[in-house]
């Protein structure tokens, strides 16, 4: 198939784009470099050993999103493109919808044009809010407390009146929760500009020396060492996550949602523990408030993907962990 991955040159795009590739498939890729580096081609190159297409610009452009679609005659979209930090979502609500909700609108647009009827959305754990149970399933209640999980929300909800009205459509909605680690290669991996929003990109510059101590929001929650618990799924799990998706659209029409995860949790504290035995270095921590909108724990139940995509996560955290420092010697 020819599918087109908005957004691709991102840190869960491009790993798709291995993913998609070393399965036979022909990618292409939309990016206009806000939050991705142009340097990830040319390793993209050095993994598959072939250039994948890359145009640059912005996935708003409904005109050239229409001209790349009908280009190279694409089958089905991955839609990546999106801003995704929470905490600039408070400062920037407006550009967050802009670019992430208004940017599906027009792709919608440019496909509807191109008569494209697969989309495999990138969305995110965030729309459950607080949680009410765990592990979190598909039917648990959507309650955004953020801009940015509010523009995911928005979105799945156009896509749900989208599919509403045309039955011979395949979209399906993907609920990330928290990926980690970087390709095997460690050509690609998560490469934050600045100061880093993600647990282990901050934990990997601390261990560089780049910054002093890893900062825990909160000591003291209703978890068995007090720090926070989230479900932390290798990149490269998330990536064949997609491939699974892709095959199941194939044989499905309608609208769908799934949660990829590992189905458990990990604290903080234990993410860091890995860290320290995977790379022999000691992470200085400085316990501090907790953070408004922090919940103690969150993890998702997996196993609708399990069962109907035939997927599973399989990577653990020592793999993420050396991973994340194979990553650090190509950076």
């Amino acid at each position: 198939m020819n599918i087109l991955l908005t957004g691709g040159a991102g840190y869960i795009g491009s790993h798709t784009a291995v993913a998609l590739s070393e399965a036979g498939h022909e990618v292409v890729l939309l990016d206009n470099f806000c939050n991705s580096q142009k340097s990830v081609l040319d390793r993209l190159e050095r993994i598959l050993g072939e250039v994948l297409p890359c145009v640059e610009g912005d996935v708003r452009d409904t005109v050239l999103v229409t001209r790349i679609l009908q280009d190279y005659k694409i089958d089905a979209v991955i839609h990546f493109a999106g801003l995704k930090a929470v905490g600039e979502s408070f400062q920037k609500p407006i550009d967050y919808f802009d670019n992430n909700v208004s940017g599906t609108v027009n792709l919608l647009r440019a496909m509807r044009v191109s008569n494209i009827k697969t989309l495999i959305f990138s969305s995110s754990a965030t729309i459950y809010g607080v949680p009410q149970y765990l592990p979190i399933d598909e039917r648990h209640p959507t309650k955004a407390i953020n801009p940015y999980g509010r523009s995911k929300l928005h979105i799945e909800e156009i896509l749900a009146d989208v599919a509403a009205s045309d039955p011979s459509l395949c979209i399906v909605s993907l609920r990330y929760f928290n990926p980690v680690g970087a390709h095997e290669t460690g050509l690609i991996g998560e490469d934050p500009g600045g100061t880093p929003n993600n647990l282990m990109p901050y934990i990997s510059q601390v261990a560089l020396g780049k910054l002093l101590c890893l900062n825990v929001y909160g000591n003291d929650y209703d978890t068995p060492d007090g720090t926070g618990v989230r479900d932390y799924i290798h990149v490269m799990d998330l990536a064949d996550g997609h491939l699974a998706t892709l095959n199941f659209t194939e044989r499905n029409s309608g609208l769908h949602t799934y949660n990829l995860g590992t189905g458990k949790g990990n604290s903080v504290l234990e993410m860091v523990k890995a860290f320290e035995d995977a790379s022999g270095k000691t992470i200085p921590i400085n316990i501090k408030a907790r953070r408004a909108g922090d919940v103690a724990a969150c993890y998702a139940r997996v196993d609708k993907a399990n069962f109907d995509l035939n997927w599973k996560a399989t990577r653990n955290l020592q793999k993420i962990c050396t991973s994340i420092l194979n990553f650090q010697k190509h950076s």
